[in-house]
């Protein structure tokens, strides 16, 4: 029992850790053009147009987004977005914990444009509107389901404590097969991946549409 306390509290501690973290060294977007111009069609040449018109059929951003910098570089671009296109549309993961997931690492690193086109997304896979509202906040959802508990728990302890402890890991077995833990694994590195870009390029959710999150830093 005094083992179970000790990891509870180590638990808990690096929970607040990493949102603590997250908000210190995720800063707000500052009130900036993205740093890479956005392109048209008529602008791309042989390599990225075949990628563009990919794209185009299923982002909500058009080529905003972390398709922006992408098509600066688009062999690169090309294996990212096959690996998007599993994790999205082909993953094992249920699409509900699926997108959950990714809003975790999106509300982790305040990422305007994840938070943007993907909790719509989440919402319309069955997740409620009490949990995204209360993760968009900050807070550990207070009403999850076993299955949402359990992908919030495995995402913030892999991020925040760069571990999964083993009390974790036996809960995600009671929900999850080999392959979806892998391709849940997979998906919150991918995501990391994906603000990193958007952070880097200071990429902006579409004109007119509302930031998820407070945009400019006092």
């Amino acid at each position: 029992m005094h083992s179970v306390s000790i990891w509870l509290s180590q638990l808990t501690f690096a929970a607040a850790s990493g949102w603590l973290a997250a908000t210190m060294f995720a800063a707000p977007t500052t009130c900036k053009a993205p740093r890479f111009p956005r392109l048209t069609m008529d602008q791309l040449d042989e390599q990225q147009k075949p990628l563009a018109e990919q794209i185009m059929k299923v982002s909500s951003v058009g080529l905003g987004g972390p398709y922006n910098p992408m098509l600066r570089s688009p062999v690169l671009g090309q294996r990212l977005y096959d690996l998007f296109y599993y994790l999205r549309w082909q993953t094992s993961v249920p699409i509900r914990l699926n997108e959950f997931a990714i809003l975790v690492i999106g509300r982790q690193w305040r990422s305007q444009v994840e938070w943007f086109a993907h909790a719509p997304l989440a919402a319309k896979a069955g997740l409620s509107s009490k949990v995204i509202a209360q993760l968009k906040a900050g807070d550990r959802p207070s009403e999850m389901s076993e299955d949402e508990s359990v992908t919030y728990d495995f995402i913030t302890e892999l991020t925040t404590a760069r571990k999964v402890s083993d009390a974790t890991y036996a809960r995600a077995k009671k929900i999850f097969n080999d392959q979806q833990i892998v391709d849940l694994t997979a998906v919150a590195g991918n995501y990391v991946m994906v603000a990193m870009m958007l952070a880097m390029a200071e990429e902006t959710v579409p004109s007119g549409q509302e930031d998820p999150f407070e945009v400019c830093q006092k």
